[in-house]
């Protein structure tokens, strides 16, 4: 096991440096770059230090190029920039002037609170629900489940999200949760038990929308998987043994279903943190990564969104190496060592 994971871990190297030169190149033909933006700027006369003169001369440029590194010659930016990247140095934003680092760290709280428990909440639902449907395959509670996860999985986030607003946060009807932030203003001054309610409470709404429409998928393959599993030889052979039908399921069923979905377990909570956020951030005022990489992308903050990607490739690389593991741990009848002899 141990030659598969160093030959993984070398894999990870080229897949990370094609992600980051793929990037790069693209950003080299992206027009409405900061020099660019700079200089519109200076023209408009909106703001900084060329505003009086409406324009700038090729001196300034010099200086502007200088100023957002583009006065070198693109491999040898690429080239720094790997060197930066090998010592998880991940720049400086051009927009905010601050270490990239630090913005992201600086947004991971929501992301975190919004993944995390948007993922909790999605499995102990899903998980319970696709057994119960499984075991009841064919009833009236499986076809009504059904049909009450897919309307959910079809409701777009952030459709969900205005109607839940209009409905409690004070649009129309009832000013019953709060609409913005991941906290009050005076939370710092309020007592551990209430600060954990007005956390969950500033939270229910976004995590409501996230939540019915991440479950869907989770739970249908848990149902699918038990199915497949029940009707299985080795069932019928523990039934005609006379074993119960609860003692066959989590005895039996359970360990083998389970292996799909536990093996995706890091790839699931991984998705929950960086995926399909942005709407829902934006809906509900909160400042996670979401908004981050997008108003980075919008403002040509190359740092940023390079960063970023390097960060969020490195860890989708070693989250899928942790998935095979888990594979593995789940079914010891997997040996990725000897396979790959």
């Amino acid at each position: 096991m141990l030659s598969y994971i160093l030959k993984r871990i070398a894999l990870m190297l080229p897949t990370l440096l094609g992600a980051l030169t793929l990037t790069f190149v693209v950003i080299q033909f992206v027009p409405g770059g900061p020099v660019e933006q700079a200089m519109a700027e200076a023209r408009a006369g909106a703001r900084g230090a060329y505003k009086a003169r409406g324009d700038i001369d090729a001196k300034q440029l010099e200086e502007l190029k200088k100023l957002y590194g583009f006065d070198k010659p693109a491999p040898v930016r690429y080239v720094e920039m790997l060197e930066h990247f090998a010592r998880f140095d991940l720049g400086r934003s051009f927009s905010h002037d601050r270490p990239v680092w630090d913005l992201i760290k600086e947004k991971l709280p929501v992301s975190i609170s919004l993944g995390l428990w948007t993922f909790l909440i999605s499995y102990l639902i899903s998980l319970p629900l696709g057994i119960a449907k499984a075991v009841h395959e064919g009833s009236r509670f499986d076809a009504l489940s059904t049909l009450f996860v897919l309307v959910g999985f079809a409701i777009p986030g952030f459709v969900l999200g205005v109607f839940l607003i209009v409905l409690f946060a004070g649009g129309t009807f009832w000013d019953v949760f709060p609409l913005r932030g991941l906290t009050s203003d005076h939370w710092a001054q309020l007592a551990w038990p209430a600060r954990i309610r007005d956390y969950f409470w500033h939270l229910t709404l976004p995590l409501t929308c996230l939540v019915v429409g991440s479950f869907a998928q989770t739970t249908l393959l848990t149902k699918n998987t038990f199915v497949e599993e029940i009707r299985k030889q080795y069932v019928l052979v523990a039934r005609a043994k006379g074993l119960s039908q609860a003692r066959v399921l989590w005895k039996h069923v359970l360990r083998n279903a389970l292996i799909p979905i536990v093996t995706g377990f890091p790839a699931a909570f991984v998705a929950a943190f960086f995926s399909g956020a942005l709407l829902i951030e934006t809906l509900f005022s909160l400042d996670g990564l979401g908004r981050l990489s997008y108003e980075s992308v919008v403002r040509r903050d190359y740092p940023v969104v390079l960063g970023s990607l390097f960060l969020f490739t490195l860890i989708g690389l070693v989250v899928k190496l942790v998935s095979d593991l888990l594979y593995m741990l789940v079914d010891p009848r997997v040996q990725f060592g000897a396979a790959a002899k």
